[in-house]
């Protein structure tokens, strides 16, 4: 049987480049070879913007038109939304039943990600409980690969664990273990500011949506190395955003060695260098741009597509809950 891929993001805004280095273009491949069921995890999204539901509901579109443009295609990949599958819900319960809450706050993702949002002494339960909600998302398909980055690993960790627990507890093997599936050469993409990672929430991101304008103005704000004043002084190549870009989206490996060499000895300005990124970014973004606005025509059309990939998604679901009803004795007959 063909091997099951569980992948998704939630939807708070369009997608960027950094979705598209860490994630999509590799999404696009791996659904040659396996079936791929894509989320758009709303209820997740929910967790922290829950006074702000606007923000999650109105990237739905935003989101499937971003899958479509970069080449998900929806014969080969289911695109659903969680929150339109309840047994997904369901399925989080009555994992939640089999944990203690000393497992639940141990997830190191998780707890570095409430320390970031400074939620204090307010944590909402629905945030604190997202690695159950994650494994019920994976083993509601029964998912054989989960592609995450390595600091996604101890989820991957804590959905097998619950996987076992369940299978011990109720006596059958319901669940498989899934394997995570972490790029080659994976790396976050810095953003514009050479800070942190590309983030919506940051403001530093470049978006598979932006025209030639917005991205040139994004590309003149690139960080680059502060002490590079005078167009004769060496410059540093290493921390400088235009050439981690380079690096990472350029095809003309022999033209970008000999800019880093230049820079690097002098007499080269940041201008010149940033021309050369934008160029490079806008011939990796105009395809993805026109397919996008093309599909964008049509917004009935993407949302048709979404529905069927979720009534695929609940299909799949529907099987899973059925074995797990079973196993736990509530399969009644009303």
């Amino acid at each position: 049987m063909q091997k099951i891929i569980l992948t998704g993001d939630r939807p708070t805004g369009p997608l960027h480049l950094g979705h598209y280095l860490g994630s999509l273009q590799n999404r696009v491949e791996l659904q040659k070879t396996y079936k791929s069921f894509i989320i758009m995890a709303d209820m997740q999204a929910l967790t922290d913007h829950s006074g702000n539901p606007e923000k999650v509901s109105s990237n739905i579109l935003e989101v499937a038109l971003d899958y479509l443009a970069v080449g998900i295609d929806p014969k080969l990949s289911s695109i659903f939304i969680q929150s339109q599958i309840p047994e997904i819900s369901e399925l989080t319960m009555y994992f939640l039943n089999l944990l203690t809450l000393n497992q639940i706050e141990r997830n190191p993702t998780v707890k570095e990600e409430i320390k970031q949002k400074d939620f204090g002494n307010k944590i909402p339960v629905g945030f604190l409980i997202y690695p159950v909600s994650q494994a019920a998302d994976i083993l509601a398909f029964n998912a054989d690969l989960v592609p995450v980055g390595a600091d996604q690993i101890p989820m991957i960790e804590d959905t097998n664990m619950i996987a076992r627990k369940f299978n011990q507890t109720y006596g059958q093997e319901v669940f498989k273990e899934c394997e995570a599936l972490v790029p080659k050469n994976f790396s976050r993409l810095v953003g514009l500011d050479g800070k942190a990672k590309m983030s919506k929430s940051l403001g530093n991101a470049i978006y598979l949506k932006d025209t030639s304008d917005e991205l040139w103005n994004k590309v003149r704000q690139m960080y680059t190395d502060p002490e590079h004043i005078k167009l004769e002084n060496p410059g540093k190549v290493e921390g400088n955003v235009c050439f981690t870009y380079l690096d990472a989206f350029g095809e003309d490996l022999v033209k970008i060695q000999e800019l880093k060499d230049h820079y690097s000895r002098g007499g080269l300005g940041d201008m010149t260098v940033k021309k050369y990124v934008m160029e490079v970014l806008d011939a990796k973004l105009s395809p993805i741009r026109a397919r996008r606005e093309e599909l964008a025509k049509d917004p009935a059309a993407v949302m048709s597509i979404v529905a069927q990939g979720t009534q695929e998604a609940r299909n799949k679901v529907s099987e899973t809950m059925s074995k797990v009803k079973a196993a736990m004795g509530i399969d009644y007959q009303v």
